[in-house]
C-alpha cells in the first residue's frame, strides 16, 4: 500500500512553487525595466512573461513599493557594485583615485541600459525615486567621500573638491565620456578633480 506524502513534504513542495513564480515573476520584472524601463513596464507584461495571472503578481507584490524593492535586490545580487573600501588601502591619492573611477566606470558600463532606465523612471515613480536616493545615491556618497577624504582640503578648496568629485562619479559624465574607454575616461575625471584641488 503507497504512504501519502507527509505534511511535512507537502508544505516543502508548496513554498517551493511559490519561491519559483515569485523568482520568475521578479526576474520578468527586471527584465522588463532594462529593456523598456519600470515606468513603462505593466503588471500584464511581467504576468505574461513570467507566465502567470496578473493576480498572481499581486499576491506576491501588493504594491509597487515591494515589488521594485525585490527587483532592486535580486539586481545587485547579480551586478555588485564595486567595493570603495578596498580603495582606502592605496595611500596615493591620485592612483586612489583612478582606481575607483575606472572601476566605478566598468560597472557603469555593465549595467547601462537598467541603470539609465531607472534613473530616467527615478523622477517620475516616487517610490522608485526613494529607493534610488537610499541606494545609488547612499552608494555615490560613500564613494566621493573615499576618493576624495585625503589630502584634508578646508573651505572653498575643499567645496571645489567635493563638487569637481560628484560630478566625476556622476553615471551621466561617464555617458558623456564613454566613448573614450572607461581608463582614458578614468583618467580624464581624475585629472578634473586634481584640478579642483589645485591652487
Amino acid at each position: 500500500m503507497k504512504q501519502k506524502p507527509s505534511r511535512r513534504y507537502e508544505l516543502k513542495k508548496r513554498a517551493d512553487a511559490l519561491e519559483e513564480t515569485r523568482r520568475r515573476i521578479i526576474e520578468a520584472t527586471v527584465e522588463l525595466h532594462r529593456t523598456v524601463g519600470p515606468a513603462a513596464t505593466r503588471i500584464t507584461d511581467i504576468a505574461k512573461r513570467a507566465g502567470v495571472q496578473r493576480v498572481t503578481v499581486y499576491n506576491h507584490f501588493p504594491d509597487e513599493r515591494s515589488l521594485l524593492t525585490s527587483c532592486s535586490a535580486h539586481w545587485r545580487e547579480l551586478h555588485p557594485s564595486p567595493d570603495p573600501g578596498a580603495w582606502r588601502e592605496i595611500d596615493d591619492t591620485g592612483q586612489r583615485l583612478r582606481l575607483g573611477l575606472r572601476e566605478l566606470y566598468c560597472w557603469y558600463r555593465e549595467t547601462e541600459p537598467m541603470t539609465a532606465n531607472v534613473l530616467r523612471d527615478a523622477e517620475i515613480i516616487p517610490a522608485l525615486g526613494q529607493l534610488v536616493q537610499n541606494g545609488l545615491g547612499s552608494y555615490l556618497s560613500a564613494v566621493q567621500t573615499i576618493l576624495t577624504e585625503r589630502p584634508k582640503f578646508r573651505g572653498r578648496r575643499r567645496e571645489r573638491v567635493e563638487a569637481a568629485a560628484r560630478v566625476a562619479i556622476d553615471f551621466h559624465t561617464w555617458r558623456a565620456l564613454a566613448k573614450l574607454g572607461d581608463k582614458s575616461a578614468a583618467e580624464l575625471a581624475a585629472r578634473f578633480v586634481e584640478a579642483a584641488a589645485a591652487d
